[in-house]
């Protein structure tokens, strides 16, 4: 029976990062450098307002673009913290950024229309575009400073394109664009008919006062669609609770596929999201800085070649010098020392692996040390 099913969706692949993780279980005792997941649990204030709300029964059916409060809240905040002015109508609260980029995805694209990806990137993105029949076009950045060049996206725009996506702090180098790069984009596109997805999940785990999201060209809103997420900020992974905003006409179109998969996100879980706006999280922020400040010096010091992360909680070394690709660089480390990273290839980047640093500082130096030890050895 499967040959009857949908041929989109037999031609995308398992999660590269799910297969190498599954994989490596088979190994007792093995070390993960892999979880995209913070390591703090839930704020209690957070958890408390969720428990309010299952007290107060707030358990039916809730609208279907979020509930008013966390939707004014949500506008509020952008404005006050980046300087963005989108309406509560103009946001719709989402099952996490999946949902919000897919939902984005569905709504922008037709059959055969382009969508451009700087790479490295997330996996998610090229197999949403290919499964709604879309082409993934990437542009390596690898080889400048994980930054694009106007040479490499006057080159990969076409008449087909539709949309360009940016993820900056990025998963999975840390890197984030640029003010000349973020100009340069703007520069090339403005005049363009493409909207522009801004993937800034990451964009409140920052390591430089430099930071800037494409979102800051207000004056064309109308081609800039911005995904969000409750899940890194806050150590909410598990609640599945982001958000989308966009300019009201294009929100609306959006809203259709939203309310047509996943209806609406739990009422509860919104009032939590309320909570987690007003919650500090400079001390979380302060411990992955000091973490990533340790990942870094001691990669260095064992001579690989790495940037500096502005952002996220991950770490993206290149292993090109070694002789061999990700897979089996990732799966001689499982097998030789016990320490499972995520294989580069899982980003569109086989020279490279990373690292998450999500982890403790005892589970950070065990799994370092055993790394150094095998890069020591090749």
């Amino acid at each position: 029976m499967k040959n009857l099913m949908n041929q989109q969706v037999l031609r995308i692949e398992k999660s590269g990062i799910r297969k190498f993780g599954e994989w490596a279980s088979q190994t007792e005792g093995c070390m993960y450098l892999t979880l995209g997941e913070p390591d703090f649990d839930t704020p209690e204030v957070i958890k408390e307002a969720a428990k309010k709300g299952l007290d107060l029964d707030m358990t039916h059916y809730p609208p279907g673009a979020g509930i008013a409060s966390l939707r004014e809240k949500i506008s509020d905040f952008e404005e006050a913290h980046c300087g963005l002015k989108y309406s509560p109508q103009e946001i719709i609260v989402t099952d996490g950024a999946t949902e919000a980029i897919a939902s984005i995805l569905v709504a922008v694209m037709n059959p055969g229309d382009e969508v451009i990806v700087p790479i490295p990137a997330f996996g998610l993105y090229r197999a949403l575009i290919e499964m709604h029949g879309g082409k993934c076009v990437t542009i390596d950045t690898a080889e400048t400073n994980f930054q694009m060049t106007k040479e490499q996206l006057e080159a990969a725009l076409s008449p087909k394109t539709k949309c360009l996506v940016l993820n900056s702090p990025n998963n999975p180098t840390g890197a984030a664009f640029s003010d000349e790069t973020l100009d340069m984009i703007y520069q090339v596109v403005k005049d363009k008919d493409l909207f522009i997805l801004c993937d800034d999940v990451y964009n409140r785990i920052l390591y430089t006062e430099n930071y800037s999201s494409f979102s800051k060209y207000q004056d064309i809103r109308e081609k800039i669609i911005i995904a969000q997420s409750f899940s890194k900020p806050y150590s909410m992974t598990g609640w599945r609770v982001g958000y989308i905003m966009a300019d009201m006409p294009v929100a609306e179109e959006i809203f259709k596929v939203h309310q047509y998969t996943v209806s609406g996100i739990s009422h509860f879980s919104q009032l939590a999201c309320i909570e987690a706006l007003d919650y500090d999280i400079s001390e979380m922020t302060a411990t992955y800085l000091k973490r990533m400040e340790y990942v870094y010096g001691r990669l260095v010091a064992m001579g690989m070649d790495v940037n500096r992360p502005q952002g996220a909680f991950y770490i993206f070394p290149s292993i090109k010098k070694y002789g061999m690709d990700s897979l089996t660089f990732c799966q001689r480390l499982v097998l030789e020392q016990k320490v499972a990273l995520t294989p580069g290839s899982c980003f569109d980047a086989d020279d490279y692996v990373r690292i998450s640093y999500c982890y403790s500082d005892e589970d950070l130096k065990k799994a370092l040390d055993a790394l150094e030890q095998f890069i020591n050895s090749l």
